[in-house]
């Protein structure tokens, strides 16, 4: 009887970019078991099923891994995280009905790469970095141009956007305690963060000279 092939296994030939791929979605994976910084070479080999000669082909270290690994994530997130533009097909929905689909997507990407995220935001991690500060600042730098876009602000004054950036801090931090702490439900959670943006807002009004 011929043996049956396991078509479960990786295929060993892939296009190196599919390789490179390969590995960072092991490493994402691992990550759902294993804070980011715990991850070595052998457990990502061993779970691509690739050799250490094959991994250092793509990657240098470890690190530069990571790095790779963190700024998928980042790209979700700033993938996930839009509001719709004038002429979008929502576009006539509320400020805060997109805002709160925006919230939700941010949350869901934070949840399903809980370890990641933690990674990223938490200062004094072992992995990081400039790299993974940058990444974040981009994040960050996002979602505030998506808020002055959408919010339809073409000139935002200084108290405006200490506001915006003061809201995305607050939503980075919690969301930090939320993912560790679990005690509040994500949709209460969702409706909490958009609620505390209207009310800064609110008070920034009474206070800017404009």
């Amino acid at each position: 009887m011929s043996e049956q092939r396991d078509t479960s296994r990786a295929p060993r030939r892939m296009t190196p970019k599919r390789r490179r791929e390969q590995l960072v979605t092991a490493a994402l994976e691992l990550y759902g078991r294993l804070p980011p910084e715990e991850v070595a070479v052998e457990d990502v080999t061993r779970a691509a099923d690739c050799s250490r000669a094959l991994f250092y082909r793509y990657f240098p270290n470890v690190e530069s891994l990571h790095i790779a690994a963190l700024g998928t994530v980042v790209e979700e997130l700033i993938d996930r995280v839009a509001m719709p533009a004038a002429g979008d097909h929502d576009a006539r929905l509320s400020l805060e009905t997109q805002l709160r689909g925006a919230v939700d997507a941010f949350l869901d990407v934070a949840q399903r790469h809980a370890r990641a995220y933690v990674a990223l935001l938490r200062s004094g991690s072992v992995i990081s970095t400039g790299e993974t500060d940058a990444l974040v600042d981009g994040v960050r730098d996002h979602i505030v141009d998506l808020l002055v876009l959408r919010g339809g602000v073409a000139d935002p004054s200084p108290l405006q956007l200490m506001t915006l950036r003061g809201w995305v801090a607050l939503v980075e931090g919690a969301t930090l305690t939320w993912l560790e702490q679990g005690e509040v439900g994500r949709q209460v959670m969702r409706d909490w963060l958009v609620a505390q943006l209207f009310a800064l807002l609110e008070v920034t009004a009474r206070y800017d000279p404009r």
